[in-house]
């Protein structure tokens, strides 16, 4: 059994099942018996389902403001801030890649009240990278786009890291995250005149 709390624990074992069941299958019951415990002891840990899914996603979004908004306070141009907010997020995601897919596809199932602030969350999230590219048009770095399709391009493409990496494949997140980078910025960049 891993370390941490009992909450904790409670929240690994769930964002697993909630993986590879989908939160809407899998049931407090399952999760009390992939831990070898009755389920009733986790109601002393834990309200409901819903509370687990609350947990996983509010600390995935929060982890991912808390690096983009330290990106956007770095005195770096606008390149390197593009760099480095790709790199924080891969390093995320692929820290916990269960906590990671339940973040990025159950998140609807949150409760009304909640699902409001994690989509407020989502787009500010958005609008950090945004800001970035709003920085390097006016930077002559990037070339001037429709920001809002290239933000949801790049986050489509870190996210979709979640489908297919496997920790002991050939690259660790940070080959990953420089294989996009070159990728996106190539994309974004200004052309020199011929």
């Amino acid at each position: 059994m891993q370390n941490g709390s009992r909450k904790e624990q409670i929240t690994h074992a769930a964002a697993k099942l909630f993986k590879e069941k989908g939160f809407g299958a899998a049931s407090m019951r399952d999760i009390a018996g992939s831990m070898g415990i009755e389920a009733a002891s986790l109601y002393s840990h834990i309200k409901s389902k819903d509370e687990i899914l609350e947990i996983i996603c509010f600390s995935m979004a929060d982890r991912l403001l808390k690096s983009i908004d330290e990106v956007n306070d770095i005195y770096f141009n606008a390149a390197e801030k593009l760099q480095l907010a790709i790199k924080n997020h891969v390093r995320i995601i692929t820290g916990d890649l269960n906590a990671s897919s339940v973040f990025l596809r159950e998140w609807r199932h949150l409760t009304k009240a909640k699902l409001r602030k994690f989509v407020d969350m989502r787009n500010r999230y958005e609008a950090g990278f945004m800001q970035i590219l709003v920085n390097g048009e006016n930077e002559n770095v990037f070339e001037a786009t429709d920001k809002k399709f290239a933000v949801l391009t790049i986050l489509s493409a870190v996210n979709w890291i979640t489908e297919w990496y496997d920790p002991k494949g050939k690259m660790n997140p940070d080959e990953i995250s420089n294989h996009l980078t070159e990728f996106i910025m190539n994309g974004l960049r200004v052309k020199s005149p011929a």
